[in-house]
């Protein structure tokens, strides 16, 4: 499994707005795109996907940009791949085109690390990834004298 590029920018800009989520005012993609390097044209579009899926949503006006629907805590990183990059989440179906008790293995094998995987996802929210960026930054801190 491979976090894709777009899947990547999505969730540093998300991670911009849960940042400054407490303010209650709407970031504009010139902001976002400038303080987490991201092609504002590319996080136009990535951004109109995040708000069809209701992630985000957007405010016209002079005063206007985007802004997290929901608080940081109620966002996973499931639900916004799952809109990025429309996830499966039939991972436990079986498939009828397996053929050997081999292929039998593999496929269930997968399957329980898909699971896995979309579990870890799925208790992961935003917050949750701030919180983790936030104690990096103060381990990072150094003191000069």
């Amino acid at each position: 499994m491979e976090l894709s590029c777009k899947s990547e920018y999505a969730i540093l800009a998300l991670l911009e707005m849960a940042t400054h989520y407490e303010n209650g005012e709407p970031m504009q993609i010139r902001q976002i795109a400038a303080t987490q390097n991201i092609p504002d044209r590319y996080l136009e579009q990535l951004l109109a996907t995040l708000r069809r899926g209701g992630i985000i949503k957007s405010q016209r006006g002079s005063k206007g940009g985007y802004l997290l629907s929901r608080e940081p805590w109620k966002i996973t990183i499931y639900e916004v791949l799952e809109c990025l990059e429309g996830l499966d989440v039939r991972a436990g179906e079986e498939t009828s085109s397996i053929k050997s008790v081999d292929g039998a293995v593999i496929d269930e094998i997968w399957q329980e690390a898909c699971q896995a995987a979309n579990s870890v996802l799925q208790n992961c929210t935003l917050q949750n990834l701030c919180e983790k960026r936030d104690s990096r930054k103060q381990l990072d801190i150094m003191y000069y004298i």
